[in-house]
């Protein structure tokens, strides 16, 4: 057992004081988690920063039941103590994991079947910036969506972490890819990742340009995160039969149109979220990643998208940027670790218990 990692018995972690302003994120210390059965003990080395990690510090989304308040849904490290049960992953691997909560933080414990090989080629601080939008992706655009090749997808928000994995897997699955995004440069660095066409909202109608190219058909899927006012200019810029999905409403979800063609154009409205669902769920949904997504991102047909990596310590200045909007891509946090100390050495004999 000498070659097990040392555990210490204390980590430092990320506390929100209050909801309200970035500066209410401190650091802070606490005891490092032991994982329940089916669970892995997984040493951060990076940490991705997401819209609903701003909500939530803003007091708009509250954890599930269960989840602690500590902020983060996604991380890569290494394995360094396996719960009861666990059978896949061994101390020493290398993996990207999707969690309920506790992603800031120097440790974390995450169900088995959330928990993925870290795909090859790829860092650490890149495969932290996978599981949120991936999972996420993947489970609305072609679960719920259910994008096929030849058809058109509308993708709101083009240029965010959600946005750029959006694209990079509906044009790998054959899909003609239209993007919004809120400034030209935006919309340059979407058709940099292959959009076929991106619409700066802030100028043009999007409906409009939707109409001119796809002929006057409309999109097949729409993936939206905005939600009010953008609901009925979306149903109008769906082809008969087409499939809105909805994943946040960060205008309003107070909405008021006329939804007479949800019948007589066999339109589908449907939205979903990831975090309050089953581990079995996620589980059923990280199996279908490595399936269809992990061998693209090894042979590097997609790839993560990552605008700016701040340390752990600095996580208001990371959650300032995701509120400006001003990024391309996804937001990091790296997480460091001190050299164990001798007292620490007792916790490694009981890393794999």
């Amino acid at each position: 057992m000498s070659d097990a990692p040392a555990i210490p018995s204390s980590m430092t972690y990320i506390r929100l004081t209050e909801y309200g302003p970035a500066e209410n994120l401190v650091p802070a210390e606490g005891p490092v988690p032991s994982p329940a059965p089916g669970q892995v003990l997984i040493k951060v080395a990076a940490a991705g920063v997401n819209r609903p990690d701003v909500l939530q510090r803003q007091g708009n989304y509250p954890p599930p039941a269960g989840a602690s308040d500590v902020l983060g849904l996604e991380v890569a490290g290494t394995v360094v103590k396996l719960g009861d049960g666990v059978e896949r992953f061994k101390v020493g691997d290398s993996v990207c994991a999707l969690v309920v909560s506790d992603g800031y933080s120097q440790y974390v414990v995450a169900p088995e079947p959330q928990v993925l090989p870290v795909p090859t080629g790829l860092s650490l601080q890149q495969a932290a910036a996978l599981p949120e939008t991936y999972f996420t992706v993947w489970s609305n655009i072609f679960d719920r969506g259910r994008l096929k090749e030849g058809e058109t997808i509308l993708i709101h928000g083009g240029s965010s972490g959600i946005g750029t994995t959006a694209v990079q897997l509906a044009k790998a699955f054959g899909a003609t890819v239209i993007v919004t995004a809120g400034t030209d440069d935006k919309c340059a660095a979407c058709k940099d990742l292959g959009a076929d066409h991106a619409i700066n909202y802030q100028s043009d109608a999007f409906e409009d340009k939707v109409s001119k190219y796809t002929e006057g058909r409309g999109a097949d899927v729409i993936l939206d995160m905005v939600g009010g006012a953008y609901v009925p200019r979306n149903l109008s810029a769906l082809a008969d039969d087409g499939r809105l999905v909805q994943i946040a409403f960060l205008d309003s979800a107070d909405i008021s149109g006329n939804f007479l063609q949800l019948m007589t154009r066999r339109l589908t409205w449907t939205g979903s979220t990831l975090r309050p669902r089953t581990v079995d769920d996620k589980g059923r949904i990280a199996k279908a990643l490595e399936a269809n997504v992990w061998p693209l991102l090894s042979k590097g047909t997609v790839r993560p998208i990552i605008h700016a990596t701040y340390p752990l310590e600095e996580a208001a200045k990371a959650h300032k940027l995701m509120e400006s909007s001003s990024h391309i891509g996804k937001i990091m946090l790296e997480v460091t670790h001190p050299e164990p100390g001798p007292d620490e050495e007792g916790d490694a004999a009981s890393a794999e218990g």
